[in-house]
């Protein structure tokens, strides 16, 4: 990947150092919509108090990965499908396997992009309905949602029998076109942005959308424990600890949605792989600037490559608080009422984690907020896999690999990714499904990364770069668990089917 040399000597402070921090901050933006507030809130509500411990391991296992597979990147200047593409393994069309498997992997991620714009479409449409059809079916479904809280706290025969028929009378009215052209408009907000973002752009946007989204909920946590009826006791925080599965109901385990968000909570497989296209545009590569056997390029390398690693560590800090109060709070909430967010009522399923402690009125506010996250999602997430798509093309033949042919392409595959998204967020409506089915897919290209990352350090690496045994050991560790997780994965759907 040919970069412009910009040669400039490492941060020398820890709060120099600061000063240059980003790509972590976009990677936590582009996880916190689809990984916290849809796939984590889910698996509490489906697990209770049982599987903290997964989701608090999935977001801790990720980082040495992380840093190891830009530390490839940065060193020899290589994109990072470049790099996976030197991975040893078979081979079809000139191409390796997990070439291949990043493929499949991204077909699905599209999929998850049109469960994230439908998520956004439904809050859009719970909050501003465009026609009287929209405004009928919110009520109707907004009495829904309120009658399942009420039949879950009362548990009688009479709100059982209320809800039938609230969902019988929603069932006959026609579904209106408000989310479709919610859709649509969301679509054409993101695809203009993208059209003329650059990388400050997409910094900027994340760090204002999901912000405020995320003290919201961690003081919804916090003021949770001031209600004795909701409060999480000491003895659920522990067993939420403890090292052990939830039973099966009703035919399904919560273990395989735990599964599935493992994929994508923290940093999932796409956003490894993505990470370090930011790290390059935020700069690092050009500060280090070509491989050489000077005394001088080592010690750039080793500096900028330290501002990385404070990088990736603090937002790994970010991003494994806010999954835990998300997984927290739906466990807290949702799971005592006994409710998973689904289909059309996601979005105002997901909005009844915070009337416990804002009331009724916190749904317009929740609205609001569940836009902002998902739109940051989607937004960064499209430019993100833009950027690989363009890679992967280059790599296969079909476009230039020349710096300004990569800038127009990213461009024209962001705007084309994102009219995809819209076609599969109208033609599908299952928001949930949609972003666990990409989960899967990569929870198992997590064992695949562990094969890349070990190859990366003891067959690609700079032997003036040579890490640390304790680094060595943590690495074992993230490798270690990639692995299982992925394994375990491809097992369960395996025996499902």
């Amino acid at each position: 990947m040919t970069q412009e040399t910009q040669i400039t000597p490492p941060p020398k402070t820890f709060a120099q150092s600061l000063a240059h921090l980003g790509p972590g901050i976009i990677l936590a933006s582009s996880i916190v919509g689809s990984g916290e507030l849809i796939a984590t809130t889910t698996v509490g509500a489906e697990a209770g108090f049982t599987l903290l411990w997964l989701i608090l391991i999935g977001c801790g296992i990720k980082v040495a990965a992380q840093v190891e597979i830009g530390r490839n990147t940065i060193t020899w200047g290589r994109t990072p499908l470049e790099s996976f593409d030197r991975v040893p393994g078979p081979r079809l069309a000139g191409r390796g396997w997990i070439y291949w498997g990043w493929v499949v992997m991204t077909l699905l991620i599209l999929v998850q992009q049109g469960g994230l714009l439908a998520g956004v479409a439904q809050s859009l449409a719970a909050g501003i309905p465009l026609s009287p059809e929209g405004r009928a079916w919110n009520e109707a479904h907004a009495a829904i949602t309120a009658a399942e809280v009420a039949t879950a706290r009362e548990g009688g025969a009479g709100s059982e029998a209320e809800l039938a028929e609230l969902r019988a009378a929603a069932a006959s009215l026609p579904e209106p076109a408000d989310m479709t052209t919610w859709a649509v408009i969301a679509g054409l907000v993101t695809a203009g942005l993208l059209a003329v973002g650059r990388y400050g752009l997409i910094e900027r946007f994340s760090i204002g959308l999901v912000g405020i989204f995320t003290l919201l909920t961690l003081l919804a946590l916090l003021m949770l424990q001031t209600d004795p009826a909701w409060a999480i006791t000491p003895g659920e925080l522990a067993g939420s600890l403890a090292f052990r599965l939830p039973e099966t109901s009703g035919g399904r385990s919560a273990v395989t949605t735990a599964l599935a968000a493992v994929g994508i909570i923290g940093v999932g497989a796409s956003e490894l792989m993505i990470y370090p296209y930011w790290c390059l545009e935020k700069g690092y590569g050009r500060a280090v600037g070509p491989r050489n056997v000077s005394h001088a390029w080592t010690k750039r390398a080793r500096g900028w490559m330290r501002v990385m690693q404070l990088d990736a560590w603090g937002s790994m800090v970010i991003y494994t608080i806010v999954t835990a109060a998300f997984y927290l709070l739906g466990a807290a909430t949702l799971g005592r009422l006994g409710l998973r967010p689904q289909g059309g009522e996601m979005i105002r399923t997901l909005g009844q984690m915070y009337v416990p402690i804002f009331g009724p009125g916190v749904m317009e506010v929740f609205l609001l907020g569940a836009f902002a996250v998902l739109f940051s999602t989607f937004f960064v997430a499209a430019a993100g896999n833009a950027r690989m798509v363009v890679d992967g093309l280059v790599m296969a033949g079909l476009l230039p690999g020349d710096t300004a042919a990569r800038s127009r392409f990213n461009r024209i595959v962001s705007v084309v990714w994102v009219v995809v998204a819209v076609g599969l967020a109208v033609g599908l409506r299952e928001p949930v499904a949609m972003v666990l089915a990409s989960g899967v897919a990569q929870s198992i290209m997590l064992a695949a990364l562990a094969v890349a990352v070990i190859f990366f350090r003891y067959r690609d690496l700079d032997p003036r770069l040579l890490p640390t045994r304790a680094w060595d050991a943590i690495l074992w560790v993230s490798a270690g668990g990639f692995l299982l997780i992925g394994l375990w994965t491809a097992w369960q759907k395996l025996a499902g089917w």
